[in-house]
């Protein structure tokens, strides 16, 4: 079986993207297990529904590409902002 793929953004890292991201918003223990799952199920489903429905396909895959921009900025504000010292206003 084959790597699920669309528009580049492989849903495997995707899902653990999310996943971690959910962590940051404090869900932990068996909620975050749950979340995953659902989020994989998610998904999946919509994968299937974008082969059998070509059009709806289309808007799946914006919002893949959408959800994986979005995190990928959401990490790298998080890396910024742990490295780099917060800008003040000189007085004067």
């Amino acid at each position: 079986m084959g790597d699920i793929v669309v528009n580049g953004i492989n849903f495997l890292a995707l899902v653990f993207g999310m996943v971690e991201f959910s962590k940051k918003l404090k869900i932990e223990g068996r909620a975050l297990t749950v979340l995953s799952m659902v989020l994989g199920v998610i998904m999946g489903v919509g994968y299937q529904v974008a082969q059998m429905y070509p059009e709806f396909g289309k808007w799946f895959g914006v919002a893949v590409f959408g959800l994986a921009v979005g995190l990928a900025a959401s990490g790298i504000y998080d890396f910024a902002n742990a490295r780099f010292p917060k800008y003040t206003q000189p007085e004067g």
